[in-house]
């Protein structure tokens, strides 16, 4: 019989890529999300890929009520990943409660509801904005927490800190966060990818967007940082690779293989690329221009990060596949398949 896993947010970008990673790999998977922020079509591209379609059932996480409902339902969960939250930077800045609430409530539900259950599994899907803007490069997971550049970087120490007080109070309970990078690219087939709805908050859909002629022009936030050219400094990752390290992690749980009831690592390429040398790439790889303009800083932003991955490399057993050229062909065909069936 087929282990059953829950993923929180699994018709977003990240979760359903790695619903697909999941399913291919043998476990059943069920999908709640309350599609604030994807669409229910989502699921087509997931059954189209893998040839199942999800359970799926739609509901805001921070509704008591409508989750303890959903696990009357499905006692039988082996394990949890937690995507579901809100996840834009600036809009976090703008509208700092509604993080507050949506982020680290809808937690703290979940944490309670596997309490009752004796569900001990749980990934968290955490970020590398809980390190700040770090005084070394690259970061290590040794790496300490500086203040929060935004609300939503917030949240995921403050995600983070809840899971470790709660593993120290209920030994029971096993958890890895996952402090992942700047998850970037889509699936091979084009038939999943990121959508934001409204205008994007991250840089690739502005890019492709731009470059599809939905958005006018593309903005560089920042021409005055400590980097090659002056732009902000990320480490993209594919987010196919990013889905893969997350059932790793699901296999981590469920075996008992990890050091300890807490972990945590870094997922990432280990380098650092600007925004305008992803532009480079963007246009190179699909023999495209883009109309940019070079701005102002954007509040929240930090100047510069890249991952140190040795310890997901070592204990994960796991290592990025697609470099970034592939990362920027993937998303551009991922918006040409978007624009083809609008």
């Amino acid at each position: 019989m087929k282990e059953k896993i829950l993923v929180t947010g699994g018709t977003g970008y990240i979760g359903s890529h790695t619903a697909v990673e999941l399913i291919n790999s043998g476990y059943e998977v069920v999908i709640v999300d309350d599609l604030s922020n994807s669409q229910y079509e989502v699921l087509d591209g997931i059954e189209k890929i893998t040839g199942t379609r999800p359970v799926f059932a739609e509901f805001d996480l921070c509704d008591e009520r409508a989750l303890t409902d959903f696990f009357a339902q499905h006692g039988d969960i082996k394990a949890i990943i937690h995507f579901a939250a809100s996840k834009a930077v600036g809009e976090s800045v703008q509208k700092p409660l509604l993080y507050y609430k949506n982020n680290i409530l809808s937690l703290i539900l979940l944490l309670e509801a596997m309490q009752r259950l004796g569900i001990a599994n749980i990934v968290f899907s955490s970020s590398c904005t809980v390190y700040g803007q770090p005084d070394q490069l690259p970061v290590t997971e040794a790496t300490p927490f500086k203040p929060a550049e935004s609300p939503y970087g917030n949240t995921k120490q403050v995600g983070e800190e809840i899971l470790r007080d709660n593993c120290r109070a209920v030994p029971a309970t096993q958890a890895i966060s996952l402090r992942y990078f700047n998850p970037v690219g889509a699936h091979a087939s084009a038939l999943i990818g990121e959508l934001p709805q409204g205008v994007p908050g991250n840089l690739v859909p502005f890019i492709t967007q731009t470059a599809a002629g939905i958005r006018e022009q593309l903005l560089v936030f920042g021409k005055d940082y400590d980097t090659p050219d002056g732009s902000a400094m990320r480490d993209y990752i594919h987010v196919v690779d990013l889905a893969k390290a997350h059932v790793i992690a699901v296999q981590r749980l469920l075996s008992g293989q990890q050091k300890s009831n807490y972990e945590f690592f870094n997922l990432g390429t280990g380098k650092g690329l600007t925004v305008l040398e992803i532009i480079e790439v963007f246009e190179r790889v699909n023999n495209l221009k883009l109309n940019y303009k070079i701005v102002d800083r954007r509040p929240g932003d930090i100047e510069k990060i890249y991952a140190d991955t040795a310890l997901a490399n070592q204990e994960l057993h796991w290592r990025t596949e697609l470099g970034v050229e592939e990362m920027m062909r993937s998303a551009w065909k991922w918006q040409q398949h978007i624009l083809k069936n609008a």
